[in-house]
């Protein structure tokens, strides 16, 4: 059965492969250290605009399995980097014979597994922002009056600090504090006949106004702000409704968030695709390097030359092997059949 992929290393190549396999190695943890920055900068991001992120959006996977796939990496990066150090010294190199199948084991199913997986996710799941973040962005708004209500207390700072973080205004623009009351009732004078008509013209019994909260308004206008009445042209003659930028903030949270979130998962997909192909090539590596030094006995400058391979056998072979282990395995012993009895012999006639 011949090996797979097999490739004669003679002595200077067997040097070569060890050095650039530690290099290797090195890189593999400094991409790996990138990628946990990366998760943990996105996963903070999140945890900051939870509020704004509708619970249903499956999103914050993303950065979660990152950190598991990135720290994977950096364990095999760290222990292939010793382990192909040590495989210079004959006598350091024995320790390491027993680590490195449990390594390739883990770090190709463990750790690739993990990396494929968080790669996918941080190209398929940005996708699913929009709609998340469609939900959260309009529950906020919603909730922005709900000062007094348990569980939205903080809707209202989180929302004014969003607008004057971010620069932007409503969802998509400064006209969806239009379709929503977030004025708190308790800032209503009910006996005043304007709120009273405001409120029983809505069909929901909400205070509606054509006006925004103060974090909507653009500190570099070079007026004053204003935030009422900004679908009355009459109200405002230096008001120009076509170029609200000069007074509120143009751009919607939504859009602004959308492109911050999106931006962040590609720069962690990016990190992920790097790790993944660092990862792949450190273990092609250590295992042509682990099967030339069992030819050797672990003796890296051993004379003569030696060949290292993926696999001892082909597939088939290996397939074969495995299917006849596993139903010899399987198949009960069998059970000797009991001997026949011997006739009786016949008692002989007396003379």
């Amino acid at each position: 059965m011949a090996p797979v992929l097999p490739l004669v290393l003679p002595l200077q190549l067997r040097i070569r492969l060890a050095q650039g396999l530690w290099l290797l190695s090195w890189l593999l943890a400094l991409a790996s250290g990138l990628t946990l920055f990366c998760s943990w900068h996105l996963l903070i991001q999140l945890w900051h605009l939870g509020t704004f992120l509708a619970p249903s959006c499956p999103f914050p996977a993303v950065p979660k399995v990152a950190l598991a796939a990135g720290t994977v990496a950096l364990g095999t990066g760290l222990v292939s980097a010793g382990a192909s150090r040590a495989s210079l010294d004959a006598a350091r190199y024995p320790p390491w014979r027993g680590v490195l199948g449990p390594l390739l084991v883990a770090g190709t199913a463990g750790g690739g597994g993990l990396l494929v997986l968080a790669l996918g996710l941080a190209l398929g799941l940005p996708w699913s922002l929009a709609t998340g973040l469609e939900e959260g962005l309009g529950a906020a708004l919603t909730h922005y009056k709900d000062t007094e209500v348990p569980g939205h207390c903080h809707d209202k700072r989180l929302m004014d600090e969003l607008q004057l973080r971010h620069h932007c205004c409503g969802r998509h623009s400064y006209k969806d504090w239009f379709g929503v009351q977030w004025v708190s009732s308790r800032y209503l004078d009910p006996n005043d006949q304007d709120v009273i008509d405001r409120i029983q013209s809505n069909v929901e019994g909400l205070y509606l106004i054509d006006g925004v909260p103060f974090s909507c308004c653009n500190p570099h206008s070079p007026r004053p702000c204003l935030q009422s009445q900004l679908s009355d042209p009459d109200a405002h003659p230096l008001f120009d409704p076509r170029q609200p930028n000069l007074n509120l903030w143009a751009q919607g949270c939504h859009g602004v968030l959308l492109g911050h979130l999106q931006g962040l998962a590609s720069t962690l997909s990016s990190m992920l695709a790097g790790t993944f192909s660092l990862q792949a090539l450190v273990l092609l590596g250590l295992r042509y390097l682990q099967t030339a030094l069992e030819g050797l006995g672990g003796v890296i400058d051993g004379e003569g030359e030696t060949q290292g391979y993926l696999f001892p056998s082909g597939l088939k072979d290996m397939l074969r092997t495995a299917w006849l282990q596993g139903g010899a395995s399987q198949r009960p012993a069998p059970v000797e059949a009991p001997g026949e009895e011997a006739p009786p012999k016949e008692a002989l006639p007396e003379a």
